[in-house]
């Protein structure tokens, strides 16, 4: 591999024209697309082989019309101090509203808080239920301002009104994040290359790989089914490793000419070394990134193949726009240990023999490798501690800042109606089997009843058919309580007693219900997850380091770092250490997402400061130094780029902490802390700890195997062959 991809570079290098031109075409290509594609709203949010999702689609065919699976909102009136929401003048602000709320193209109906019972027992705290036809993620914009307006005004009128429900579901903004993400990696290219030009070739290669992939993305939507939510975690991930694999190929390249290759053969060695190291780093993203369809819900599989295309024109771009943009700087761009007029006045380093630091700290480990291990993993073991009481939910309105409406709608109906009223249960009896349907919905109604935690059970509600029927039941804990889903299990339980009595099939549904679901479909797939994607990338770094032991030291210290991530995410969300430091308002559990999302996403990144850094290593060793030199090489040429990468990545992350939502800011967060787990303690201190311990061990590999690996030369041998053979021709030239 390293031999083709030395000829491709070069290739690039020379006809830089004509790659240049091919990329041009093919982000215009992708734009054009874009902007001519029909607009397409959010995708549709289906939780197939779940109970609730089986219930919403029974609705479907059973009540038609009804919606089932369509947003919701409630719109809460409270009376000024002293006043009652039962007085005449403010019925009619009520009512007014109750009229404007329902002129909506989108509305299903509008439930008047004065014929639905929906008044508190004393009088303060009125609400408007809105039934729309589309899920809150596929409204539109304009449904959305009309629902604003029509509180506005009854606000406007002297009531406190706030809106709740998902209705006000909108896709966050993470451009302000992505700007600071992308400044401080300039800032970090620059200092680490000492060139303006040299680190905006990472900057400029990630945003035109990004601009690509999204646009296609966006081209796409419509007839795929891809949603706006899709092209998230694309330009997320798409930015941070296009900008790590350019950083990689451009720092190798340094290095070659700090060596005294001619420009083009530096490229050339550039794209056939690390450009190896980025491919196998771009494989095992991409295999992180499609494994998440192994969750089984299609918002996930699409938002991961959609991020996994976005890595391969990542890891493409690198291979080959990199070397053909470093033809078009020439001279520009400075050997290593040299930096720009600008930055640098061009001159060289005043001690060039002295050890940089990834050097003096590679032999400072090689010669302490026991206490730096361990200090490292008790470290990491204790940060991973509070993962042990990690709780896992979805997040409500109860979870939201104070300072949105969302929250204070919560507030108010916990206040005039209970906790339990912000999270009620749909309960769905199917009796078309049922010999006494009526008696079967009697039956429901009266079981449900003597459960604990239950406040109010609704008479059934049949359909026209009269063989299925909606029973609300208001708990008597929040949505996100363990009470309550205790009470969900409780019920489905009973049910099941109820359908071994009466043939009728007894459903738990409404969004309380979808979210345990989808909590206990996500934690069900993260180990089957774990291994499929761990087992696929330890195969290929066997085939890439041709080693036992290093493959599985790579796996293991993953799971310790993410772990430990995964426990500081516990302590601060969950626990509320530190909570105000990171603008965290409420507690609560960590959302359900989170775990396989970090395990997918970091493990990606995990990889790449893994493979970059240890093919160096094996590159040594493979060309005749000790082990325990090796180490020290490795970190010579490449602790720089890594600590680079790491940063940078952090910065990316770190940008979204600042959100004003509350999954956002875990995200950001949790990936951040991950990413520092792994390159600073992991990669930079665990590993090269272990390496030195097990010396010539480290890269043992069974005979039979070596003979059955295919040879993909990650660490550049054949290149080696090719100037030993340049060599041959200059003798005989002689």
């Amino acid at each position: 591999m390293a031999t083709f991809l030395y000829k491709l570079g070069r290739l690039a290098f020379r006809r830089r024209h004509f790659v240049a031109l091919i990329w041009v075409a093919l982000l215009t290509l992708a734009g054009v697309g874009a902007a001519s594609a029909p607009a397409a709203g959010n995708t549709s949010f289906s939780i197939p082989g779940t109970e609730a999702q089986k219930a919403f689609d029974l609705l479907e065919q059973r009540f038609p019309g009804m919606s089932a699976d369509g947003a919701t909102a409630r719109v809460v009136f409270k009376a000024p101090s002293g006043e009652k929401m039962t007085a005449a003048d403010n019925k009619a602000i009520v009512e007014k509203a109750v009229k404007e709320l329902g002129s909506g193209s989108e509305v299903v109906s509008v439930a008047d808080p004065y014929t639905g019972h929906a008044v508190s027992k004393n009088g303060t705290v009125a609400y408007a239920s809105v039934k729309y036809k589309v899920s809150g993620m596929e409204l539109e914009d304009s449904t959305r301002d009309a629902l604003k307006e029509a509180a506005q005004h009854a606000r406007d009128a002297g009531l406190t009104v706030e809106v709740g429900g998902d209705a006000l579901t909108a896709t966050p903004e993470t451009g302000s994040s992505e700007i600071i993400g992308i400044a401080v990696a300039a800032v970090v290219l620059v200092i680490t290359f000492g060139s303006l030009l040299a680190a905006g070739f990472p900057l400029l290669t990630a945003i035109i790989g990004v601009g690509i992939g999204v646009s296609t993305i966006t081209a796409l939507a419509s007839a795929l089914d891809l949603g706006s939510t899709t092209s998230t975690l694309a330009s997320m991930i798409g930015l941070a490793v296009g900008i790590d694999y350019a950083l990689f190929i451009v720092s190798r390249y340094r290095a070659e000419l700090a060596e005294g290759r001619d420009r083009e053969d530096a490229a050339g060695r550039a794209v056939g070394t690390a450009g190896s190291a980025v491919v196998f780093a771009g494989l095992t993203v991409v295999i992180a990134l499609v494994g998440l369809s192994v969750v089984n819900i299609p918002m996930l599989t699409k938002m991961g193949i959609a991020a996994a295309g976005t890595v391969a024109i990542a890891v493409l771009i690198a291979l080959t726009l990199i070397p053909a943009l470093l033809g078009y700087a020439g001279r520009k761009i400075k050997p290593a240990g040299e930096k720009s007029k600008l930055l640098g006045g061009g001159r060289t380093p005043k001690q060039p023999g002295r050890p940089n630091m990834g050097t003096r700290w590679a032999s400072f480990v090689v010669r302490r490798p026991v206490a730096v291990l361990l200090l490292g993993v008790v470290g990491l073991g204790a940060a991973a501690i509070p993962a042990s009481s990690l709780e896992l939910g979805l997040p409500d309105d109860g979870s939201q800042p104070v300072s949105t409406t969302q929250r204070r709608a919560y507030d108010l109906l916990s206040e005039g109606f209970g906790p339990g009223f912000n999270g009620p249960l749909m309960i769905v009896v199917d009796a078309k089997g049922s010999a006494h349907p009526k008696a079967a919905f009697t039956e429901v109604g009266d079981e449900i009843k003597g459960l604990k935690d239950v406040v109010t059970v609704t008479p059934a509600a049949p359909n026209k058919a009269g063989d299925t029927a909606t029973i609300t039941v208001i708990p008597d804990s929040k949505p996100s309580s363990a009470t309550t889903e205790d009470l969900v299990h409780a019920i489905r339980d009973k049910g099941a007693e109820i359908t071994a009595k009466t043939d009728a099939e007894v459903l738990v549904t409404g969004s309380t219900a979808m979210n345990i679901d989808v909590s206990q479909k996500l934690n069900d797939a993260l180990l089957p997850y774990l291994a499929l994607v761990v087992g696929l990338a330890f195969l290929l770094l066997i085939v890439v380091f041709r080693s036992i032991l290093v493959p599985l030291k790579a796996a293991l210290g993953f799971l310790l770092s993410v772990t430990a991530a995964l426990g500081a995410v516990v302590a601060v969300f969950q626990w509320g250490w530190l909570s105000g430091l990171f603008g965290v308002e409420e507690t609560g559990p960590v959302m359900s997402m989170m775990p396989i999302f970090m395990v997918g996403v970091v493990f990606g990144l995990a990889m790449d400061y893994e493979v970059f850094l240890v093919t160096r290593m094996r590159e040594a060793y493979v060309h005749g130094e000790k082990p325990s030199q090796a180490v020290v090489t490795g970190f010579r040429y490449g602790a720089r780029v890594v600590t680079a990468a790491a940063v940078i990545m952090m910065a990316v992350f770190s940008g979204f902490i600042g959100s004003s939502e509350a999954m956002i800011k875990m995200i950001g967060f949790g990936l951040a802390i991950a990413v520092f787990f792994d390159a600073f303690i992991v990669r930079m201190a665990i590993v090269p700890a272990v390496l030195a311990l097990l010396g010539k061990r480290a890269w043992w590999l069974p005979k039979w195997l070596d003979r059955a690996l295919p040879n993909v030369d990650v660490e550049g041998e054949g290149l080696r062959t090719l100037d030993d053979l340049d060599e041959e021709k200059e003798l005989v030239r002689a």
